[in-house]
């Protein structure tokens, strides 16, 4: 461990390398609002949110932070806070209304003023180029099971990087296709909301296979640094079965087709009662495994199994009857979640060793709580406790000889919470969401020192 001394206080600080990237995250559906301006197009989490039963309380991100008319006083408030680095994802509707042709010079703009305001205030911008809303237009076309979305997912890259492209390094491609695939398709519980547990592995394979396309023309056209963010867990249990189903669906099946050209082959075993995987084609995986600069991990706890013979399958893990998902005593956030940050330690190292040619960067990793404004404050010391507990055990990580580069904190502002909602806070920032007022937590004013020290007290 790097242990120095803070100049202005003396004390000592756990230090992280020279060059970390401190940051945090947002996601455009979650945060911009403005659904209807600017030319944008109607997108799956449009339809979805707008359906009866889908969100809690039938909230929508019609308005959400509006960030899209208050982008400067946000980039303001993270320049104020120290960041370093902001990823941010672009909103494919803004882009293609319908979901491809030419794009909505309007839709640029935003984008483009937005990055000159974060360059300007010294904040690296880091462009996720999907986050989740795809134009309805392509989900009325077969959506992800389609191969043609993967070609069009290609083409809306290749737009935004030729617009951008001059002032951003780091472009990522997919946020989490877990939750896309089999949230979306097999579950139900995001958009587009189908029940098709076969369609959900035609998903997984036509997002790969766009991140592959789009990595392909991001390459072409002069792109420094390609990523990929993939929501992973480790998954802990006694019985090699049970480990091995979730394992392979939330890590393996989206891991290794990118970092070593093929499907886990028990993946696919398992899966064949589902699907032929007969959308796979000749010259797919050489595609989908294009060398990347940067893989993004997205962190928020392990998976616990556990053998329950009769047990019906998770719907989010096709295939796993007679799997248990017990849920541990101990402290969880206000998604039920439980608290574990030596999981994040477990996760980096053995992404090290499995996949070793490729650096590492948390991408996200935050907790909700039941923030409550009182006397224009939020002591949200959990959350101070939660990030301070897993930022020692990146530390840890690095010290086992991960190459971590960076560590960006989910979210930035409280916001939309999928089918949650607005009842769910991830935010360093409050908002009131009736005024849009932005107040900084006691969370965000302790990560600026963390910024500040480059390190932990």
């Amino acid at each position: 461990m790097t242990v120095s001394a803070d100049v202005a206080t003396g004390a000592e600080v756990l230090e992280f390398p020279q060059g970390f990237v401190w940051g945090t995250a947002t996601a455009a559906y979650q945060i911009e609002g403005a659904t209807r301006e600017g030319g944008r197009g109607p997108s799956i989490w449009d339809t979805f949110s707008a359906t009866p039963g889908k969100v809690f309380q039938g909230h929508t991100g019609e308005v959400a932070c509006d960030h899209y008319h208050r982008h400067r006083d946000d980039v303001a408030l993270m320049a104020s806070l120290g960041m370093s680095a902001y990823r941010f994802s672009v909103a494919w509707p803004r882009i293609q209304p319908s979901g491809s042709g030419p794009a909505n010079p309007h839709g640029l703009d935003f984008y483009d003023r937005l990055v000159d305001d974060l360059i300007e205030a010294g904040i690296t911008p880091i462009v996720t180029l999907y986050h989740w809303d795809l134009p309805q237009a392509l989900e009325d076309r077969g959506g992800w099971t389609s191969r043609d979305t993967a070609e069009r997912f290609a083409e809306y890259s290749a737009a935004v990087y030729r617009r951008l492209g001059d002032r951003v390094e780091t472009w990522t491609t997919l946020n989490e296709p877990w939750c896309s695939a089999f949230l979306g398709y097999a579950a139900g519980i995001h958009a587009p909301g189908r029940t098709d547990i076969g369609a959900s592995f035609a998903a997984a394979h036509h997002l790969l296979l766009g991140h592959g396309l789009a990595t392909r023309e991001l390459r072409a056209l002069g792109a420094r640094q390609i990523s990929i963010t993939h929501a992973l867990s480790p998954v802990r249990g006694t019985d090699p079965d049970a480990v091995a189903v979730p394992d392979g669906i939330m890590n393996r099946i989206f891991l290794d087709p990118v970092l070593r050209g093929v499907y886990p082959a028990d993946v696919v075993a398992r899966a064949s009662r589902f699907t032929d995987w007969s959308f796979v084609r000749d010259g797919d995986l050489e595609v989908i495994s294009q060398p990347i600069d940067l893989l993004g991990v997205n962190y928020y706890n392990p998976t616990f199994t556990e053998p329950r013979p009769g047990e019906p399958a998770n719907p989010v893990f096709p295939g796993s009857e007679g799997i248990g998902f017990p849920v541990p005593d101990g402290p969880k956030t206000a998604m039920g979640w439980p608290i574990e940050a030596a999981g994040l330690t477990e996760l980096l190292v053995s992404l090290s060793r499995d996949y070793p040619d490729v650096p590492l960067m948390i991408t996200e990793n935050g907790a909700a709580f039941d923030d409550t404004l009182i006397g224009g404050r939020v002591d949200d010391r959990r959350r101070v406790e939660f990030l301070d507990a897993h930022f020692r055990a990146a530390h840890a990580a690095i010290a086992a000889g991960v190459d971590l580069r960076g560590y960006l904190v989910w979210s930035f502002l409280d916001n939309y919470e999928w089918a949650f909602g607005y009842d769910k806070r991830f935010g360093l920032v409050y908002i009131d969401y009736a005024t849009q007022e932005r107040v900084p937590k006691d969370s965000a004013k302790w990560y600026a020192e963390v910024i500040r020290r480059n390190g932990l007290a």
